[in-house]
């Protein structure tokens, strides 16, 4: 099965690649008048490609979280708005204010920390 895995992997576009794709289609479906079987296998091509992209995002996600752990292996949270935000010093994790999250503009990167998601295979 781990070789079905690779090879699928293997042809599926880079980030890039999809991500352009799917700008054309969204462009193809907003401004051509096409017929309703072209607009339907448009539309399939532009949600698989979409979630491919969502799919890839999460993985780059789980890896600047295995990134941003202290030394004791806890996950320093940072916001991650415009870059902008220095992480805290090492060591340091913000114990005190959890579910004080109001004040820095809600959830973090989209809301995938909840729901279960923190255990990691590493």
């Amino acid at each position: 099965m781990a070789k079905r895995r690779t090879a699928a992997a293997a042809q599926e576009p880079s980030f890039e690649t999809a991500l352009a794709r799917l700008e054309e289609i969204v462009h193809e479906l907003e401004e051509a008048d096409l017929p309703l079987e072209r607009s339907l296998a448009v539309f399939e091509e532009g949600v698989r490609l979409s979630r491919l992209l969502h799919q890839r995002l999460n993985e780059a996600e789980r890896k600047v979280e295995i990134l941003l752990k202290d030394e004791s292996g806890a996950k320093v949270p940072v916001p991650f708005a415009g870059g902008a935000a220095a992480p805290a010093p090492r060591g340091e994790a913000d114990a005190g204010d959890e579910g004080d999250d109001e004040d820095e503009g809600g959830d973090d990167a989209g809301g995938a920390h909840g729901g279960g998601q923190s255990a990691l295979p590493f």
